[in-house]
């Protein structure tokens, strides 16, 4: 944008005036002259009317939409853009796909309170762009729900054309997070290494995406222009690999007992250790979750995977009981994230046969990495450490302690939480190797350094 014309200096005032004649004609010449100008110059053009452009954000826990208002140049305006959230997200459909559309409604209504007229809204793009929860649903179902996403978008009276409501690839995912990342921040269009990597720990996925100086496998590398500078991008998406898709999967194991697992490279007495964790995980038909505090109770049905079948199979209802142990509930996560890593085709996987590179710079952890240190009151410049000891003294509480203290929170909240606390150290420290004692401040180009920060309001 150019810069704005800077006011004229005032004119130095002049001597007293000698001639009252003279003054008294200066000031009707000033008059008549102001009176042509504004008489014979065109009349001044109204402000230009904001566009906006919709973004409609599936995710696996919530769908959000996001009204951003452009600029003359095109660019959105942060500071007048608007969000609104919804929930189930859209996977939850999966059992009636016809009403995924109509959990839509809210949103496009909020849209259209941010754009105004008809007219206006007419002119406005809106997409939808769904993520991890919709990429685990069978073909079939994944496209029933957004037949009727679609339905409900070309109805809204916004500008919308089918092909702009999908399931984007992970990548993408990682590679949108960045840009919008680095772009709120004004660290796009210079020093590729004074960007900011970007974690993102959602429901169903997390996603890993930073500038690497490393030989990169083409289907992980991303080349990303902007401001006459190219970034090359490390951006991976690992699916299941989310916080709430995460505990399911650990709870199923627990549920599991009796069934061959592979381990890779985990140890022997590593392996030992598990086995002895899942047969010992039963008392009285009973699972004892060690990821959960003293105390808690909660009747469920769960899928669990038999030996020799390819689909889950459903079993009888059980009742699941804490015994709150911060240590093994990090170590089980950690085991089941290095699950697979015997397949590793690379150098070394962090995460299981995912290959990761050196992560170097500052990172921004959102999403459940945000949410999980809101509810334990820690700050943006929190280290792991932090998180080690407000996860051991949730989970080595009992219940009737935390209900106390948590007024306003369930007993699931702390099931949640416990586990949450354990997993993200297990996944920043143990798998990806951030410092227990790294924070905001603590920078040095050969250490990862994060922050925490909620990108969506």
């Amino acid at each position: 944008m150019p810069e704005p014309t800077k006011p004229l200096s005032p004119r130095a005032s002049r001597g007293r005036c000698r001639l009252c004649g003279l003054c008294l004609g200066s000031a009707l010449l000033a008059i008549v002259v102001s009176t042509l100008v504004h008489l014979l110059s065109p009349p001044p053009q109204p402000a230009p009317s904001p566009s906006f452009s919709i973004i409609i954000d599936g995710g696996s826990t919530g769908t959000r939409a996001h009204v951003f208002s452009l600029g003359p140049d095109g660019r959105p305006d942060l500071a007048r853009s608007a969000v609104m959230r919804v929930s189930p997200g859209l996977s939850s459909f999966a059992a009636d796909t016809a009403c995924a559309g109509e959990s839509l409604r809210p949103l496009l209504e909020f849209a259209k309170e941010k754009v105004g007229s008809e007219g206006a809204a007419a002119a406005t793009e809106v997409r939808l762009m769904a993520t991890a929860g919709l990429r685990l649903l069978e073909e079939s179902v994944r496209e029933a729900i957004l037949v009727s996403c679609r339905n409900a978008l070309r109805a809204s009276g916004f500008r919308f054309e089918d092909s702009w409501a999908k399931v984007i690839p992970g990548s993408d995912e990682g590679v949108y997070a960045w840009v919008a990342a680095n772009y709120a921040l004004g660290t796009l269009g210079g020093d590729p290494h004074k960007t900011i990597g970007i974690i993102e720990l959602g429901g169903a996925s997390a996603q890993l995406t930073f500038v690497s100086d490393e030989v990169l496998p083409l289907e992980l590398s991303t080349n990303f222009t902007f401001g006459g500078t190219t970034y090359t991008l490390y951006s991976n998406s690992f699916l299941n690999f989310g916080q709430n898709a995460a505990q399911d999967s650990y709870r199923e194991i627990l549920k599991s007992r009796g069934i061959t697992y592979s381990f890779g490279s985990t140890s022997t007495n590593q392996c030992f250790i598990m086995i002895r964790a899942i047969e010992g995980s039963f008392k009285n038909g009973t699972l004892v979750d060690p990821c959960a505090p003293k105390g808690f109770s909660h009747k469920r049905k769960v899928l669990a995977r038999t030996s020799g079948a390819s689909r889950s199979n459903l079993e009888n209802q059980y009742v699941d009981n804490g015994s709150g142990n911060y240590k093994e509930c990090r170590s089980s996560s950690l085991m089941m994230m290095q699950e697979g890593k015997e397949r590793c085709e690379y150098q070394q996987c962090h995460l299981g046969s995912n290959f990761v590179p050196e992560l170097l710079g500052h990172f921004l952890a959102t999403e459940n990495f945000y949410f999980t240190s809101k509810f334990f009151g820690l700050g943006r410049s929190s280290s792991l450490s932090d998180f080690v000891v407000a996860g051991e003294q949730l989970c080595n509480k009992d219940l009737s302690t935390l209900r106390q203290k948590y007024l306003n929170h369930s007993d699931e909240d702390f099931s949640r939480y416990c586990f949450s606390s354990a997993y993200i150290v297990a996944l920043l420290h143990d798998s990806l190797g951030v410092p227990l004692d790294d924070k905001r401040q603590a920078y040095h180009i050969r250490t990862p350094s994060f922050f925490l920060s909620e990108i969506y309001p």
